[in-house]
C-alpha cells in the first residue's frame, strides 16, 4: 500500500470516447502495469485485428486475472502519481459503469471526464455530468480526447471546450472548478508528458491535472460502516465476511452489529492482503471475523458497524431522484429494483412529492402524477424488504442509490432522510 494520500477517480464519459484507452494509458504511464504485460496484449490486439487497442485491453485482462486470484472486488484499478495514490472507481470496460459509479466504492471524490474531440457532447455525455453532480463531485477534469484524429486542431478543441461548458451551465456545475486538457490517450499526448503535437496549449499534462487535486478528508470520523459484498466460509477461521470499510475505523475487539440481519458480535480478525492488521481503515478493502457469527446469519448487502451506532435500517424513505432514461413514465406504484453499496432491493415509489428543476434543485411542481426522462424529483420510498442506507447528509457513502429495471439505470438518486422501522 502507499504511504500518500488516497483518491478515488472516477472516468466518466461516452463509450466511444476512448476511457478504455486512457486508463489503460494512465496504469501504464505510471508503472502500474509492466512493459511485457502491454507487449503481451499487444500480441494479441494484433493478432485479433484490433492494433493499438491494447490499452483497453490491458483493462479487460486485468480484471479477468484478478477475478481468479482475488476474492475481494476487483472493479477497480490503481496507479500512484508523485502525490496521490489513486483507485480508478469502476473501470470503463465494466458492463453497468453507472451503476457502479453510483453504488461502486463510490462516492469518487474527483471525476475525469472523456470527451472525444471529433464528436463533442454526447447524450451519454450529459448524463454523466448530471450524476457526477448529483453525487458530489468535487472536481472534474475534462480529456478532450482523441485529438490525433482531429489533427490537433486548437480550434476543434475551443470548440469541444465551449460545448461541454455550455453543459456544465445547463446542470450548474461550477467551470471555475473544470479544466480541459486536450489529450490523445491512444498516442499519449498530454497524459503523461507534453505533446509536441500541441505547442499552443500550455496547460497542465493529465497527471499533472491530477496531481493538482485538492486533498479529501478521509471519513474516519464518522461511525463505522462496512457494506458485505460476500461471506465466506474459510477453514481454520470460520466465517469471514469480506467488503470495504467506507467510513470510520474498525478495530479488533470491538462489538459490532450488522443491519438489517440484526445480528452481532465482537470482531476477533480483521485481514487485509492475506495479513492480520489491528484496524482498518476508509477505502480497505478487508475480510474479518466475528465471534459467533455464522454464514447464514448474514450476506451481501448487510452494513456493518458499531453495536452502539448501528447501521439504520429504512421502513420508508425520503429521496431525491434523477431520471436518466425510461420508456414511458414513472408514476407511485412503480416498483423497480434499487441498488445502494452492496445491497439490491426492490422498492416501492409510493409517493411522488416534489418535481425540481433539474439545473437549479428548485420545486417547480408539488405531487405531480409522474416524472420522466430528464426530470429531477423528490419521493418517498418503501423496500420491499429491510434495507440498511443512510441519510447523505450524515453518511454519503451510504446515501446514494441508482434505480434499474429492463436491464439498465434508469435513475439515480440520494437519500435525503430516512423513517427507520
Amino acid at each position: 500500500m502507499s504511504d500518500k494520500p488516497h483518491q478515488n477517480l472516477a472516468i466518466i464519459g461516452h463509450v466511444d470516447h476512448g476511457k478504455s484507452t486512457l486508463v489503460g494509458r494512465l496504469l501504464f504511464e505510471t508503472g502500474s502495469v509492466p512493459e511485457h504485460v502491454i507487449e503481451q496484449y499487444r500480441e494479441e490486439a494484433e493478432e485479433k485485428g484490433k492494433g493499438g487497442f491494447e490499452f483497453a485491453y490491458v483493462m479487460d485482462n486485468l480484471a479477468e486475472e484478478r477475478e481468479r486470484g482475488v476474492t475481494i472486488d476487483i472493479a477497480h484499478q490503481e496507479f500512484d502519481t508523485d502525490e496521490y495514490f489513486f483507485t480508478i472507481v469502476d473501470c470503463p470496460g465494466h458492463r453497468d459503469f453507472v451503476k457502479n459509479m453510483i453504488t461502486g466504492a463510490s462516492q469518487a471524490d474527483n471525476a475525469v471526464l472523456v470527451v472525444a474531440a471529433d464528436d463533442g457532447v454526447a447524450p451519454q455525455t450529459r448524463e454523466h455530468v448530471f450524476l457526477a453532480r448529483t453525487l458530489g463531485i468535487n472536481e472534474l477534469i475534462i480529456g478532450v480526447n482523441k485529438m490525433d484524429i482531429v489533427d490537433y486542431s486548437e480550434d476543434t478543441f475551443k470548440e469541444v471546450v465551449e460545448e461541454v461548458k455550455q453543459l456544465l451551465k445547463q446542470v450548474r456545475f461550477g467551470t471555475e472548478d473544470a479544466s480541459f486538457i486536450p489529450i490523445s490517450a491512444f498516442e499519449g499526448d498530454n497524459v503523461a508528458e507534453r505533446s509536441g503535437n500541441m505547442d499552443w496549449f500550455d496547460g497542465p499534462t493529465l497527471l499533472e491535472a491530477l496531481n493538482d487535486l485538492p486533498e479529501t478528508e478521509p471519513p474516519t470520523d464518522a461511525p463505522l460502516r462496512l457494506p458485505i459484498q460476500d461471506v465466506y466460509t474459510i477453514s481454520g477461521i470460520g466465517t469471514v465476511p469480506v467488503g470495504r470499510v467506507e467510513t470510520g475505523i474498525m478495530n479488533t475487539g470491538d462489538n459490532v452489529s450488522f443491519q438489517p440481519s440484526d445480528v452481532g458480535g465482537e470482531v476477533k480478525t480483521i485481514e487485509m492482503h492475506h495479513e492480520e492488521v489491528p484496524e482498518a481503515g476508509p477505502g480497505d478493502n478487508v475480510g474479518f471475523n466475528v465471534r459467533g457469527i455464522g454464514k447464514d446469519d448474514i450476506r451481501r448487502g448487510d452494513v456493518c458497524g458499531p453495536a452502539d451506532d448501528p447501521p439504520s435500517v429504512a421502513e420508508t424513505f425520503q429521496a431525491q431522484v434523477v431520471v436518466m432514461q425510461h420508456p414511458s413514465v414513472i408514476t407511485a406504484g412503480y416498483t423497480p429494483v434499487f441498488h445502494a453499496h452492496t445491497a439490491q432491493v426492490a422498492c416501492t415509489i409510493e409517493s411522488i412529492d416534489q418535481k425540481l428543476d433539474p439545473a437549479s434543485g428548485e420545486v417547480a411542481e408539488e405531487n405531480p402524477d409522474f416524472i420522466k426522462s430528464g426530470d429531477a424529483a423528490v419521493v418517498t420510498v418503501r423496500p420491499q424488504k429491510p434495507l440498511s442506507i443512510e441519510p447523505s447528509s450524515e453518511i454519503p457513502e451510504l446515501g446514494s442509490f441508482a434505480i434499474r429495471d429492463m436491464g439498465q439505470t434508469i435513475a439515480a438518486g440520494k437519500v435525503l432522510s430516512v423513517d427507520e422501522r
